[in-house]
């Protein structure tokens, strides 16, 4: 077997039954399987996979055994040559993994392979490449420096910003969201650490992989949306979380920085500061618009007595989304892209090619009763379920 894609997860049930629709698609000329294992979820995700994904391997825990151990537990059930850590809030393309094991089988001394990720939004996450957290390296990302001195090798090591989103590289770091690697590496490293804090596990593994003398890659030719982007927030209980899993990482592979201790502490006590003179985040703004991309005028209507708005409905040629010049000119609009007309790919093109501002993206999954998506990199998006199914 080529591939196993493990996907790990806890109370997301939408949006796992999302990425689970997106993977099948993304293994259909593949010999993979998926396996997922549930961490004792109290929403009806289980339920769910059994009645929508029966042939799927699905490994329910009695607790939840956080993400190092229930990764490791998949893993050991997993047949494929090479492994896919996939978070349950992904979507991925189709041609997603056929095209990173082509890449994966080119290189020598292969570690671990990341691909380009971008928010609900259409944005890079930065987080889809990065450095070793030295001390210093953390200090640059704490404050910021890295977005003061993008060009400076001094500055730009967290988010190895020595080249671009749109380009493939060696990277010391890869994001826990999705990775690819050997199952034998894996198992030589012998999976992630099971002591390890939260947010660190993926640093660790990825560094451990550097240790074998093996190299990490970021592989731009493939975009994945995650999401859970990365908090922009920068407060007290961020700082908190952010100090102990270095403090983890440097007493595991280093030693102990007093001058990181020192530097997180105060960093603490800044953005303790910004936030509370900054107040309260400002409300969203719900959409004034709705476009539907889909060649079902039902679909159109049961979202228009949902909303209780005004949806517009248009169409794609050779891949491309047509939006006629009225509704392109309007401001603060909502696309809903439904996977039962596009596929995946032209989707996440189309957030790419299509970020802005005044336009926010939902996805409608294939079969599906309800669209999901986020209209902020700082939060874990939105479900809007509907009564009966949309298809």
């Amino acid at each position: 077997m080529q591939l196993s894609v493990i996907i790990l997860n806890y109370n997301v049930r939408y949006f796992l039954e999302l990425c689970v629709l997106s993977t099948q698609k993304a293994i259909q000329n593949l010999d993979a399987e998926i396996i997922v294992i549930d961490n004792n979820s109290s929403d009806d995700s289980c339920e769910m996979m059994k009645q929508r994904f029966p042939s799927i391997r699905l490994i329910e825990n009695k607790e939840n055994s956080g993400f190092p151990k229930g990764n490791n537990i998949a893993v050991k059930e997993a047949k494929g040559e090479y492994i896919c850590i996939l978070n349950p809030d992904t979507v991925v393309a189709e041609d997603t993994f056929e095209k990173v094991l082509a890449f994966a089988k080119s290189q020598n001394d292969l570690g671990i392979v990341g691909c380009k990720l971008i928010d609900g939004t259409g944005n890079f996450l930065p987080e889809s490449k990065r450095g070793i957290p030295t001390p210093w390296v953390a200090f640059t990302k704490i404050f910021g420096l890295y977005k003061l001195f993008p060009k400076s090798t001094l500055f730009n090591k967290y988010y190895a910003q020595h080249f671009g989103e749109n380009q493939t590289g060696k990277v010391d770091i890869l994001v826990g969201a999705f990775m690819v690697m050997k199952r034998e590496l894996y198992n030589q490293l012998e999976g992630f650490d099971e002591n390890c804090f939260m947010y660190a596990d993926d640093i660790d593994l990825s560094y451990r992989a550097l240790l074998l003398q093996k190299q990490n890659y970021y592989f731009h030719e493939t975009t994945v949306i995650h999401y859970k982007g990365e908090s922009t927030v920068k407060d007290a209980t961020y700082m908190k979380h952010f100090r102990e899993f270095m403090n983890f990482f440097y007493k595991k592979h280093f030693k102990q920085s007093l001058f990181f201790n020192l530097m997180a502490r105060f960093g603490a006590f800044y953005f303790s500061m910004v936030k509370l003179f900054q107040g309260k985040s400002k409300a969203t703004i719900p959409p004034s618009h709705y476009v539907l991309v889909s060649d079902n005028e039902t679909t159109r209507e049961k979202l228009e007595n949902k909303l209780q708005k005004k949806v517009d409905r248009t169409t794609s040629e050779s891949g491309k989304i047509v939006f006629s010049q009225s509704i392109s000119e309007k401001k603060n609009t909502q696309v809903i892209l439904d996977t039962n007309y596009l596929n995946f790919k032209d989707a996440i093109t189309f957030f790419e090619t299509s970020k802005n501002k005044s336009v926010t993206f939902k996805l409608l999954p294939m079969q599906s009763n309800f669209i999901i998506g986020s209209n902020s990199s700082n939060d874990r998006g939105e479900v809007i379920v509907f009564s009966e199914q949309s298809q």
